[in-house]
């Protein structure tokens, strides 16, 4: 293995955490509307909620890949690959991020609430002030696992063309017929892409008081 191919490698781990990157935080604002919808009092959002979370948790993501990049050019909207899977990444993290979200939500003590009530915290005081702090602490091992996930799952995006660590792998494998020395790099930088968000999700996790892992 040259230098060349360690760089090829690295413009695909950097490809890799832009989709991942774009994905997770595109993923969350959605994950927020679906989880706030989850728990609305209209019976229609919760069940629009829970219609997406199913559909998106139930179909595999190579399956949902394949089947934007292909669907979008039939109803005129032609995309390249990149976007196809970043709608594909953003929809399937976007479901999981959203249950747990709501999970954290569900999870929150009563008793906290109504003490919030009884000092006279607004609906949206309560929000911001307890509910979405608790809701945060008690979810985050799980927002930064499904993060290490997505990251992880989006290896898949090669199949529809877009230069990531693995693409790039196949690429080089194919022209120096050296599989394993490409397919070992590739995972090294998996590895460090992986470390750098758990250290992420670590440092996060101090700041919110949570205890080490």
């Amino acid at each position: 293995m040259t230098w060349i191919h360690v760089y090829l490698l690295a413009m695909g781990a950097l490809v890799t955490a832009g989709l991942s990157v774009v994905s997770i935080t595109v993923g969350l604002g959605i994950g927020i509307l679906v989880c706030a919808a989850s728990l609305a009092k209209a019976a229609p959002l919760r069940w629009v909620a829970r219609v997406y979370v199913s559909f998106f948790r139930g179909v595999p993501l190579l399956v949902l890949l394949l089947l934007i990049y292909h669907l979008l050019p039939q109803i005129g909207i032609d995309v390249p690959g990149v976007v196809a899977a970043l709608v594909g990444l953003t929809l399937c993290t976007s479901a999981y991020q959203a249950e747990t979200l709501r999970g954290g939500f569900v999870n929150i003590a009563p008793g906290l609430v109504e003490a919030g009530r009884m000092v006279g915290l607004s609906g949206a005081q309560l929000l911001v002030r307890i509910r979405a702090p608790i809701a945060l602490r008690l979810t985050l091992p799980a927002l930064v696992n499904e993060a290490i996930m997505i990251l992880k799952a989006s290896s898949l995006v090669s199949v529809v063309g877009v230069g990531d660590i693995t693409r790039t792998a196949q690429n080089l494998s194919s022209s120096t017929y050296r599989p394993i020395e490409m397919f070992a790099c590739a995972g090294v930088f998996y590895l460090v892409l992986n470390f750098v968000v758990a250290r992420g999700g670590n440092g996060l996790g101090r700041l919110l008081g949570l205890p080490r892992a």
